[in-house]
C-alpha cells in the first residue's frame, strides 16, 4: 500500500491534473471539467494505493472512469433537473406572457410593436390598429406572440 504523502512524478501529475481540472471549471464553467477532474482525483488515489500500475494502464483507467462519471451525471442529475422556485428566471420573455399592453405600432402585415417599462419589443398577431389592448400569449425567440385583449 502506497503512502499518502508519496511525491513521486506520477502522483504529482494526477494531483496536477485534477486540481487543475477543478480549477479550471471555476474559470469556464459548464459542468464539464469537473467530471473530468473527479476522475483524475480517482486515479491519484489509485496511483497512490496501487503504485505499480503502468502508465498505459492509468490512461485506459482515466479515460474509463471520466466516461463512467459523465455518464452517473447525465443520468442520474443532469436528467433528473434541479427544482426552482422561480422557472423563468433570465427568460423575461416569457415572464411576460398573460400581460396586458397598448399596441405603440399598429400591428401591419403580422408586425407591430409595443413598450413594457423603457423597452421595445416586435409583437406578431393580427393586424390590429395602434392602441390597441393586446395581451401576450406566447413568445418566439424575441417575438411577442399577441392577441385583441
Amino acid at each position: 500500500m502506497g503512502d499518502l504523502f508519496d511525491f513521486r512524478p506520477v502522483v504529482i501529475f494526477w494531483a496536477c491534473l485534477a486540481l487543475g481540472l477543478i480549477a479550471l471549471e471555476t474559470l469556464v464553467p459548464g459542468a464539464a471539467l469537473i467530471w473530468l477532474g473527479l476522475a483524475a482525483g480517482a486515479m491519484l488515489l489509485l496511483v497512490v494505493f496501487v503504485p505499480d500500475l503502468p502508465v498505459f494502464w492509468q490512461a485506459v483507467l482515466f479515460v474509463l472512469l471520466s466516461f463512467a462519471i459523465v455518464y452517473v451525471y447525465w443520468r442520474r442529475l443532469r436528467r433528473t433537473g434541479i427544482a426552482t422556485t422561480q422557472p423563468l428566471l433570465n427568460r423575461r420573455a416569457a415572464q411576460l406572457v398573460g400581460q396586458v399592453h397598448v399596441l405603440e405600432r399598429a400591428i401591419e402585415n403580422g408586425r407591430g410593436r409595443i413598450r413594457i417599462g423603457d423597452a421595445f419589443w416586435q409583437v406578431e398577431g393580427p393586424d390590429l390598429p395602434e392602441g390597441t389592448r393586446v395581451r401576450i400569449v406566447g413568445v418566439v425567440s424575441t417575438v411577442l406572440q399577441v392577441e385583441p385583449a
